[in-house]
């Protein structure tokens, strides 16, 4: 039996956001008493809740939105249980060494420390576990092609040079992942796709994560597919 789990935080009226960010507006537009149907108006950052960033968020030549190879967030991933680490600590090499065999060229990483539970509080925008620079650097080095987390940045006080070694790496960066702790397994199949959004910095997702009996049968359908892009 396959499960198909949830990944994503709610998008609403007023959800926090980090504080230079454009802020959330979900409002009715127009209603059943207007035209026969209700239909809403959004605003919101491209980073808001669970979303991914494209080289372009920190590089004026980067690869923007539209054009990231989507299958970077669909495929295999290995979750990598890190719910001992406490707030503000830093994630170093040595706490992958569990998962060292699943980190490899090409290979996707889900860090889960149980940090979506602290949303919509304003501490978890700041107080959070942190990807340290080294373990950025490693992971690039091992060749990773995609890193997910729970937490709503890499590295809150060094974001920069943190988005400057993952992003100038092409390592495609999944974040504000939530609900991991309803996985069971820690290999499963990842599924999150930006919108569409030309010539922007990042893109909201819906997340999910396939999980069960995969054997090799996903893998390989994985190893298949090819990217057509419309114009």
């Amino acid at each position: 039996m396959l499960r198909l789990i949830d990944l994503s935080l709610d998008i609403y009226h007023g959800a926090p956001t980090f504080e230079p960010d454009p802020k959330t507006s979900v409002v009715p537009h127009l209603g059943l008493n207007d035209l026969g149907y209700n239909i809403t108006q959004l605003s919101m950052s491209s980073h808001f809740g669970t979303h991914l960033d494209a080289p372009f968020h920190f590089f004026d030549d980067g690869e923007t939105a539209e054009n990231l190879d989507p299958r970077r967030g669909f495929g295999p991933a290995h979750v990598i249980d890190l719910r001992h680490k406490e707030r503000k600590e830093e994630i170093q090499i040595h706490d992958f060494a569990s998962a060292d065999a699943s980190i490899g060229p090409g290979s996707r990483i889900i860090v889960q420390t149980g940090w979506d539970r602290e949303y919509p509080e304003p501490h978890y925008f700041s107080d959070q576990p942190y990807l340290g620079l080294d373990a950025c650097q490693w992971l690039v080095q091992r060749g990773v092609a995609t890193i997910a987390m729970d937490m709503p940045t890499i590295f809150p006080r060094e974001y920069i040079k943190a988005h400057h070694i993952l992003l100038g790496a092409n390592v495609l960066v999944i974040e504000g992942l939530a609900h991991l702790e309803r996985l069971s397994s820690k290999e499963v199949f990842l599924i999150a796709l930006p919108l569409r959004l030309r010539g922007r910095d990042g893109a909201p997702c819906r997340a999910v994560a396939l999980e069960g009996d995969l054997s090799t049968s996903l893998e390989a359908v994985g190893a298949q597919i090819t990217w057509e892009r419309g114009s």
